[in-house]
């Protein structure tokens, strides 16, 4: 009998040792990121049939379980993506906001200046002070053009260098979480038991993960999770990764395209749709929906201004009396053939027809083998097939040369490079035609034409000035900037209330643990005193039976 109580007393002694560790366990890692707290599960031996009756034998200690909720974890990892691709598409697009509506730096000051500088003209045209005075604002708002185009190719560049960053952050945790996978996976089929410190820091690296980049969890038996991304490609397999990777665009050399690597070690460009939530979805949605089309949109103000005010200049006369040529140079519209062509001779060409017809969309021109189909890719509506010349939104794209072979297919980019490109094509303010006809020397009749410019619905169809034009630009970008604004923090409180629903479950209560402490530190003594109890017994017996 003296033995059984030493029996159970030991296994008494055991569980409160378990418990000690586990509570100083949860104590150590309460700041932990990822901790879930640890209990011991523990119940009753089975007792012994003495003839009188079942004595116990005390207890056992059957496993140390992690108390975390699955879906509440899911739920956290859910908006932990939905608030990182805010927050990211967020970050970027206040660049853009501030820039172009800084009323100091955006080009509205320099339009303002520009066309007073006009308005000097058509009030003293035979004024060379006056000419020079317009040429120089011609020289500046053509300036300002360019300052706001280069800063937002640098915005552009950053979000290339931030989605290589995100790609390789993507990597390694793929690569990690398929490592636990593969260390969880030999704990559990060695002793049975889950290892549950690895099993947090998998959920915290999935967690992680989708501060990234979406990412759905498929669990694979009971200790492997295989991970996907975008439209289902898998990133974690078991043991086995499938890395992202990072490609020039085929048709435009400026743009860094997310990669997957396929199990042949094939490289695919993953469709942008695909890529949603985390950092690396906002900087796509940014760079789609907000950055590549105010560049266009700018762009677009920019041919549409020189356009416009080349033409009416070309109908007045200089002070010399000769016919007014060209105020403003413009690039071409921007056509860039698919680097996996095989007609490679067919040389495309596009050209502004219709300035008022523009767009701030980009096009994708495909060749069947037979006919040309235009698609315009800001909404995806595809004109009609047919033969080339072909006129779209104002803009007449040709084959110049070459030949394409069925399957081709050509980016139009018409208004990208309008801002960047614009420059003032006179230096001499003599070349200024302000004067409506010829020999007149004080004839202002073209300049006025040219000052009420300013003020004419000669853009977006016929529907706003070039002011309203730019005033368009900047309001949907405020707009879609407040927009973000308040569903990040939307976001972020409702991140807020997942994470405490999973810390109010799964997370340590410092109060709780000192108590559980103070218990298994009383749990320990009495069965301390148990075995010294049965250990006196036992000496008792020995000495009886001396």
């Amino acid at each position: 009998m003296a033995s059984n109580i030493l029996g159970i007393g030991q296994s008494a002694l055991t569980a409160a040792q378990v418990g000690l560790s586990t509570t100083g366990h949860n104590i150590a890692n309460a700041s932990t990121p990822g901790y879930s707290r640890q209990v011991v599960v523990q119940g009753a031996s089975l007792p012994l049939d003495f003839g009188f009756g079942f004595l116990g034998q005390g207890t056992e200690v059957s496993t140390v379980k992690r108390i975390y909720n699955e879906y509440l974890g899911n739920q956290v990892q859910s908006a932990q993506t939905s608030k990182s691709g805010l927050d990211s598409y967020y970050a970027q697009i206040k660049q853009i906001d501030n820039l172009l509506a800084d009323p100091a730096s955006g080009l509205s000051p320099a339009l303002q200046d520009f066309f007073s500088g006009i308005q000097e003209v058509a009030s003293n045209p035979a004024s060379i002070p006056s000419r020079q005075a317009a040429l120089s604002s011609a020289e500046s708002l053509a300036s300002r053009f360019h300052s706001l185009a280069g800063r937002l190719d640098e915005i552009g560049q950053g979000v290339n260098s931030q989605v290589l960053s995100s790609v390789g952050a993507i990597n390694s945790y793929a690569e990690q979480i398929a490592n636990l996978n593969d260390a969880i996976g030999r704990a559990q089929r060695a002793t049975g038991q889950p290892p549950n410190d690895l099993l947090d820091m998998r959920d915290q690296l999935v967690l992680d993960l989708n501060k990234e980049v979406k990412a759905t969890v498929v669990k694979q038996g009971d200790d492997g999770y295989n991970v996907f991304i975008g439209n289902g490609q898998p990133l974690v397999v078991g043991g086995d990764t499938f890395k992202l990777s990072n490609l020039t665009s085929p048709t435009n050399p400026s743009k860094i395209e997310v990669a997957y690597q396929t199990s042949n070690g094939d490289l695919v460009i993953m469709a942008d749709s695909g890529i949603v939530g985390g950092k690396l979805g906002g900087l796509i949605e940014f760079r789609n929906k907000t950055l590549e089309p105010a560049q266009n949109a700018l762009g677009r103000v920019a041919i549409g201004l020189a356009i416009t005010f080349n033409g009416q200049h070309d109908d007045g006369y200089d002070l010399d009396g000769n016919p007014g040529g060209p105020m403003f140079s413009l690039p071409s519209p921007v056509v860039t053939a698919n680097s996996g062509n095989a007609g490679i001779t067919a040389d495309i060409t596009a050209q502004i027809s219709d300035p008022a017809a523009l767009t701030a969309s980009d096009y994708r021109l495909q060749f069947d083998g037979t006919n040309y189909t235009v698609t315009r890719l800001s909404d995806n509506v595809a004109f009609p097939p047919g033969a080339l010349p072909q006129t779209v939104d104002g803009v007449e794209l040709d084959l110049a040369s070459g030949a394409p072979a069925a399957g081709d297919s050509f980016l139009i980019r018409p208004t990208v490079n309008g801002a960047s490109g614009i420059g003032v094509a006179i230096t001499d303010p003599r070349l200024i035609a302000a004067a409506a006809t010829t020999g007149a020397v004080g004839d202002n009749g073209n300049a006025l034409k040219l000052g009420a410019l300013q003020t004419a619905n000669i853009m977006n169809g016929g529907t706003s000035t070039y002011q309203g034009a730019y005033s368009q630009i900047v309001s949907q970008i405020g707009n879609k900037t407040r927009e973000l604004d308040v569903t990040s923090s939307a976001a972020g409180k409702l991140l807020n209330e997942a994470t405490l629903s999973l810390q109010n479950e799964s997370g340590v209560n410092l109060d709780e643990e000192a108590t559980n402490l103070l218990r298994y530190q009383q749990a320990y003594q009495a069965a301390a005193k148990v075995m010294q109890i049965a250990s006196e017994m036992f000496d008792t017996l020995l000495t009886l039976g001396r």
